[in-house]
Order: structure tokens, then sequence, then C-alpha cells
């Protein structure tokens, strides 16, 4: 069987880096993890061929090729699954879907044409699928219930990646997360039980990373990473023996509850592992609203303190942010704002809330009626909620874009950055020198250019860059890939203006097209009364 592996375009969107992956000579961040895992859960004796189209677009010779389609997506992909499944139908191809996209709305590929829908975790509906193959059969919709034993999952195909295109690999330990937060559909795809790989099986993973060649960073893609403290510490101390007797060749960074700053042996753990950066989902500074969402985790302890404590201990914090919760007080935007200059975070992802397909928030909604019709939940940045909030859309939707507008203004962020940098802790791992590329050279001079010679920023550029070499010179290379980031939040945080001013202009044209009709029918039941 001759397997063809499609991966959908992403949009622009926070997480895309374009103008920062140019300068490195790089296409995308990370690669589809879940793509090179199907192709490892599927029978060996089976041929594939991987495109992943955010790098490159099929090739003629690869469309002949195949003689099954499998696409997987996440819900920002949806447009181009979409489209990718009409053009393989077009030419007379088998396709089958999954990922977290087709499993929480399978009506939408299958009204494309997707012929099997492979549901839920691979684990177990991938050899539901490969069964339907061997019996002939055409077509089939596979799910489960069940949530599988992931210390089962073999070391995924890594092989079929293009390596020089990501600027990141990633590999997963668990899945699932403890907690309960209203808006979040990690726990409704991968449950509440956390379950871990065995250490030596991510070991094992990391060997053929390193046996392939790849020495950059490495994603560890877990929702959170520490939903398992006991399993994930054990990890933690193997791979601390593996990356000492390897000389460091991956930095790692991942995602976590922000109670990582209670716990300091998992600190330690990660920093002296060569963790360099961690997500945390703090979403708002408003107590009030993490409560409403059940996020309680966050409001157990400060929010600012244990951002410093995360940072101190050396890891880079990248947070999460939103704004809309239900209750939510005006001037959200602004008090977001105020804690990510207070807590020194350099990259905060921000958006408007979404209802995401069968989570608690969108099933609340549902049958309070308040859903936006036709409008899917999505996780972009340029969306405008897809549902009515307790205050007027278009106040948010106006504090958002001031907000995202002033957190990466170039200045605030550089200073920000230096702030978070000054007080960041050096790292304990020490990889060997090496020297550096022409392509990082050019990154480097480019950015220095722009920055530090183009731009307004350029005093505070030069003041900040050698005021990290003084005060903290073993983060100075660190420093200076993050004051890169600023060549994308510059561009993007136009592309979010614009966007949102767009289709907030639609939303008030859709308003007013109801508004005569919705009179109308209010006129018609006053006469109905009447009579």
């Amino acid at each position: 069987m001759r397997v063809l592996l499609l991966y959908p375009l992403f949009p622009k969107t926070f997480w895309s880096y374009e103008k920062i992956l140019e300068l490195v000579n790089r296409k995308v961040l990370l690669p589809p993890l879940g793509l090179v895992t199907v192709a490892a859960i599927l029978p060996q004796e089976w041929e594939f061929k991987l495109v992943d189209r955010n790098v490159r677009a099929v090739t003629e010779a690869e469309w002949e090729w195949a003689e099954v389609v499998v696409i997987s997506a996440m819900i920002v992909q949806k447009q181009d699954l979409l489209d990718q499944i009409r053009e393989a139908k077009r030419r007379g191809k088998r396709v089958a879907v999954g990922g977290p996209y087709p499993t929480s709305v399978p009506e939408e590929p299958l009204a494309a044409g997707a012929d099997y829908l492979i549901l839920d975790e691979g684990e177990i509906t991938l050899p539901m699928f490969v069964e339907a193959i061997q019996r002939g059969e055409s077509q089939g919709i596979f799910r489960t219930n069940e949530k599988p034993d992931v210390t089962t999952t073999p070391v995924p195909r890594f092989d079929l990646l293009e390596f020089a295109a990501y600027d990141s690999m990633s590999v997963q330990f668990s899945r699932g997360c403890p907690f309960q937060c209203e808006f979040c559909d990690i726990i409704v795809l991968y449950g509440r039980k956390p379950r871990t790989k065995t250490p030596a099986q991510l070991l094992q993973e990391l060997d053929y990373l390193y046996e392939l060649g790849w020495r950059r960073s490495v994603f560890m893609v877990d929702d959170n990473f520490i939903g398992n403290k006991r399993n994930v510490k054990l990890f933690l101390k193997e791979l601390k023996v593996w990356q000492a007797e390897h000389q460091y060749p991956f930095a790692f960074n991942t995602e976590a509850s922000v109670d990582l700053a209670q716990d300091e042996e998992l600190l330690d753990l990660m920093v002296d592992c060569f963790f360099n950066a961690v997500f945390l989902g703090i979403e708002t500074p408003d107590e009030d609203s993490l409560a409403m969402t059940k996020k309680f985790q966050n409001t157990r302890s400060s929010l600012a303190e244990s951002v410093e404590i995360i940072t101190r201990s050396g890891l880079r914090v990248m947070a999460g942010f939103i704004i809309g919760f239900d209750g939510e007080k005006k001037g959200a935007g602004d008090r977001i704002v105020r804690f990510t200059e207070q807590t020194t975070i350099p990259t905060t992802t921000f958006a408007m809330l979404q209802a995401l397909p069968n989570t608690a928030l969108w099933h609340r909604l549902e049958k309070e009626g308040r859903l936006r019709a036709g409008k899917d939940g999505n996780i972009n940045q340029t969306t405008l909620m897809n549902f009515v909030p307790t205050r007027p859309l278009e106040d948010i939707a106006r504090e958002y874009v001031d907000a995202f507008w002033r957190i990466y203004e170039p200045k605030t962020y550089l200073d920000r950055t230096y702030r978070h940098f000054l007080m960041l802790g050096a790292p304990r791992c020490k990889p060997p020198a090496k020297l550096p590329s022409w392509i990082d050279l050019r990154a480097l001079l480019t950015v220095c250019w722009r920055q530090g010679i183009k731009r307004n920023t350029r005093w505070m550029f030069w003041h900040h860059l050698f005021g990290i070499l003084k005060h903290n010179p073993a983060v100075f290379e660190h420093y200076l890939a993050v004051c890169a980031h600023n060549e994308h939040f510059l561009e993007y945080r136009q592309i979010v203006k614009d966007e949102i001013e767009a289709q907030l202009q639609e939303f008030f044209a859709e308003e007013a097209r109801l508004q005569p009709s919705e009179s109308l029918q209010e006129d018609e039941k006053t006469v109905e009364a009447l009579v």
C-alpha cells in the first residue's frame, strides 16, 4: 500500500514566525509529529511519503504514486484540510483523515468527501482502519471511547521529515491534563488522567533523532508536561544522564501549568536537563474570570510570584492570555498589558475567547443559545469570538487590538525582554562550544542592522545588548534569539489589527442586515396579537 501523508497549511498565526524563520533559512517552526507517529503505527511493509504543505507543495508524481492519502489537521488548519480532501478526491484517491479537528467535527471532512475517518487516538483506531483496508472496504468511521496505553506507541518515523525545513523537532511524553478549564478541548480529546510513556521509550525517540543528525531544539508537545509529576520526575532523572552522556545535543522547551513554580525539585530537574523555556497558560490576571472558567490552579498562589520563581530558576517564560470571559469587567486588556509588563514576560500569545467544539464552554453556551450561527471556534489570534459575550463584542475587540498592539510595540518588547533576561537564571548545562554557521551570522547581522541601526530602537538595542553581556552573559545567545522574535511581532500585530477591524465591519454589516427582518418579525407578532 502506497500512503501519501499530507499535512495542511497553517494560516499566518502567532506561532508561524515567518520573519524569524526567514533569517535562519528555515520554513516551519515544528514538524507534524502526529503524522510521523501515524506512519510508525501503520504496517511497516506499506510505503510512505510525507508532504508538509507548509514546507512545499505536493508534486504531480507524488499524487500519481499514492494509493491512499492520509491527512491530519488541527482546527486552525480546517480550510486547507477540506481543500486537500477535495483535491485528492478530484484525482480519484481514497482519503483518510484524523487528528484533533476531524475528531471534534467529523461531519465537515465527511461532507468534503473523506472516505475514512480515523478519529480519537490512533493507537486504537488505526488498526481498525488497516483491517477495513485489508477487507477491501472503501469507507468507514473508526472511533473509540477507550484511552490507549501510550507505552505501546512506537518510535515516530522521523526519517520521513525534511529536517532542514524545521527550526525545532517535537516529541510527546504524555497525553491528558488533570485540570478542568471550561474552554479547553484537551481534556475532551485526551481525558483528565495524564498517560505517560516510559523513560526508556522516550529516550529511544531521542536516540533516533540523534542518530538522524538532529542537533537543535526539541519541543515536548505535551499540553501539560507536568500533569503527572511523579512520572515526569522519573523521566527527567534519566534524561539528565542521557543529556550529559551525549554532551547536551538538544535544548528543550515545553508547556506546563503554573503550579510548576511550587515544585523546586521539578524546576531543578528541568533546568539540569537543559530545558530553557516553558509556556504557561496564565489566561488572565482577573481571579473572578479564572474561577468562572474553572482554572482554579491559577488562583492558588500569586501568578506574578510564580512567574518570577520560574524565571529565576532558568526557564524563560512564555504565556497565553485570553480576553472575553463571562462577567469580565471593562479594561481587561489594560490589566493584561500591566501584568505582562510587571512580570516581564517577553512572548505572550493573546486571543479572544473561543468556544471550541464539544468543550464544556461550547455545551454551556449552546444551551444558553449564545453560539453565533456559522462561526466555528478557532484559536487563531485574528478571529472574533464565536459566541455572544456578556459585554459588547466591539468593546472586547477594541481592547484586544489595543493591548496586542501595545504589548508588541518594538521598544516595549525590547525593554521587557531585557528585564526578563536580567532576571533569568543562568543555564547549568554547557554544550561543547561550536563556531556559528554563516546562516547564524547572517541572522545576527540582520537583527543588529534592523533593530540596532535602521529603526528607532537603535539606542535601546545596543544599551540592552551590552547590559546583558555585563550582567548576565551566560544567557546572551538566548537573549539575542528572543530579540529576533520582534521581527515577527512587528508585522503580526498589524495583521491582527487589520483582520480584527475587517471582521468587526463585517459583524456590524451583518447586524444591520438582520435588524430590519427582526423588526419585521416583531411587527408581525404585534399584528397577530392584535387580531
